[in-house]
């Protein structure tokens, strides 16, 4: 069976396979259980659980030999994180005469790569991108690094860079004469830290069935990754500002969405830009819903010029 919403190129569609992932990482044994419907399972309300299913989907799926993150880091789901790499795959491909294009032709930039370092990993690893991953957590990089130097990715495949000002998002980032086919963002939900302790609770409430009073964070995550001042439209608005900037640096600049409601705002926002294209692209995963929105400034003759010079 299929998980209808999931992208059609993506790996787990189909329902976890706990026999193949327990045989390739012994270490997600322990946690696998039947459910109420007597099929294998995990209890997605305990970290430890939803990280070693991770890890185990790396392994199986992507090949690596290594993959952790620090205790209390962000643990995102995996198949919701390869759809946006498949959905923006697909923006590329348009521009391509529906070809998707592949290895190094293509460059991202990933903003707030987390210590997880999951959307370069799945982009590598299903297309042969190269990335640059930012982030502003020393302990993100170092465990970024980490993954990258444990496993076989080439010098360029993967490089991490330090965001030095926690209120910039391309500047200090996107270097002069440097250019990205791509980039891409998971922002921080929440405008608060009482709010993402709030949307923690509504989570587990969904998960248990039940009421809990206490937030546990089940997919992890630390302040710089849940919330920002302002919330996900503030961070978004800012880094439309910013992408004005670089408008000639990148093809497309691209964002997830978590609520809907902010999604017409930033239309409207983009289109005080003078944004030449506006791309809404929705996605879903089991009962949740997001979209990526994307963008671009460069003209239909200048993308024309872009695909023809970059991924020929």
């Amino acid at each position: 069976m299929l998980k209808n919403k999931l992208h059609s190129r993506n790996k787990n569609r189909g329902f976890y396979d706990f026999q193949k992932l327990m045989a390739i990482c012994p270490t997600l044994k322990p946690f696998v259980q039947l459910n109420k419907y007597e099929k294998e399972s995990i209890d997605f309300h305990n970290p430890a659980a939803v990280k070693a299913l991770n890890k185990a989907i790396l392994i199986l799926h992507y090949n690596l030999k290594y993959w952790d993150i620090p205790n209390g880091y962000l643990c995102p789901p995996i198949p919701g994180r390869a759809d946006y790499i498949h959905y923006v795959a697909d923006l590329l491909g348009e521009k391509n005469k529906g070809k998707i294009p592949q290895r190094n032709q293509v460059r991202c930039l990933d903003v707030g790569v987390g210590a997880n370092c999951i959307y370069p990993i799945i982009g590598n690893k299903e297309y042969g991108w190269s990335f640059v991953g930012s982030d502003v957590d020393d302990i993100s990089i170092e465990s970024c690094n980490n993954i990258i130097s444990k496993n076989d990715f080439s010098e360029n495949d993967i490089v991490i860079r330090k965001q030095t000002n926690p209120n910039s998002i391309f500047k200090n980032i996107i270097q002069q004469g440097e250019y990205f086919d791509l980039t891409i963002c998971n922002p921080p939900f929440h405008a608060s830290a009482k709010e993402a302790n709030a949307g923690t609770l509504r989570k587990l409430k969904n998960l248990k069935k039940k009421t809990s009073s206490k937030a546990v964070l089940n997919f992890g995550g630390k302040n710089n990754e849940l919330w920002y001042e302002g919330g996900e439209l503030q961070f978004v608005k800012n880094m439309i500002e910013e992408s004005l900037i670089y408008k000639t640096s990148s093809l497309f600049f691209s964002t997830l969405i978590s609520k809907e409601a902010h999604v017409k705002k930033i239309k409207t926002i983009l289109e005080k830009a003078i944004a030449s294209e506006i791309k809404i692209i929705p996605m879903g995963q089991g009962n949740k819903i997001s979209r990526i929105v994307a963008w671009s400034f460069l003209s239909e003759k200048q993308q024309k010029i872009w695909s023809e010079m970059r991924w020929k």
